[in-house]
């Protein structure tokens, strides 16, 4: 019979070598968060302008990731410094390049969900 002493070591030891196994393995990347951010005059932003039910926003995001947009009504995009995807209601998506300022006076996208590349 082995001793409780030496089954708790070896177990340790077991737990350090998959930990820094799998700390060679999966590699490291940067952070895949987007944030909703404060909007601030000058800086190179995603910015949108929506409206919904009679109210409307303005909201900007910075880093790289994916998240809801609720299905609001866009009446227009400036993507700043960013690369962006959003999603619309119906399934379609729509890139936009970096630096682009779009309004969507007639027709205006209603859109689910935003990415920045």
């Amino acid at each position: 019979m082995i001793p409780k002493s030496v089954r708790t070591v070896w177990s340790a030891v077991v737990a350090f070598a998959a930990a820094a196994a799998l700390t060679l393995v999966v590699p490291s990347g940067s952070a895949y968060a987007i944030d909703h951010i404060e909007c601030v005059g000058g800086e190179e932003f995603l910015k949108i302008w929506s409206h919904l039910d009679g109210g409307q926003s303005v909201d900007c995001y910075a880093n790289a990731g994916r998240t809801d947009f609720g299905a609001w009504w866009v009446d227009r995009i400036y993507t700043g410094n960013n690369d962006l995807i959003y999603y619309d209601v119906n399934g379609d998506s729509v890139k936009i390049e970096r630096w682009h300022d779009i309004t969507f006076p007639n027709r205006p996208p209603r859109v689910a969900s935003i990415q920045i590349l």
